[in-house]
């Protein structure tokens, strides 16, 4: 400090208390003036803080409505691929019992076809 001599130990340790009581001054004043603010402060924590829960209970509704909404159209995916299988299937059996009654309807002109030569055969030996 000014106006003390520096070389005398009783001066420097004069001007050492002097210097921590202003830095010990300060922060009183400091702290005063943050417990004037803290209610503010507060406050504004708490409104943060209730925001920072409102936006987290919305995105957890939003993830809840999406996993459902998945749910739904896993599940009416599965609807319809079972749906597409049955129909498949049915198609599937109505074309075999189609080919199976061609076959038959077949094998069976094949055999009147063949009764019918026989027959023909048969009147013609007869004749002789």
């Amino acid at each position: 400090m000014r106006g003390s001599d520096p070389s005398k130990f009783a001066d420097r340790l004069g001007d050492a208390q002097k210097a921590r009581q202003a830095m010990l001054d300060k922060a009183r004043a400091k702290m005063a003036a943050l417990k004037e603010t803290q209610p503010e402060r507060d406050a504004e924590r708490a409104r943060i803080a209730a925001e920072r829960a409102e936006r987290e209970a919305q995105r957890k509704a939003e993830r809840e409505a999406r996993i459902k909404r998945e749910a739904e159209e896993r599940a009416a995916a599965e609807t319809a691929r079972l749906a597409a299988e049955r129909q498949a299937a049915e198609e599937r059996a109505r074309a075999a019992n189609e080919e199976k009654s061609k076959l038959a309807q077949l094998l069976a002109d094949q055999k009147s076809a063949r009764d019918a030569r026989y027959a023909a055969r048969k009147a013609r030996l007869g004749k002789r």
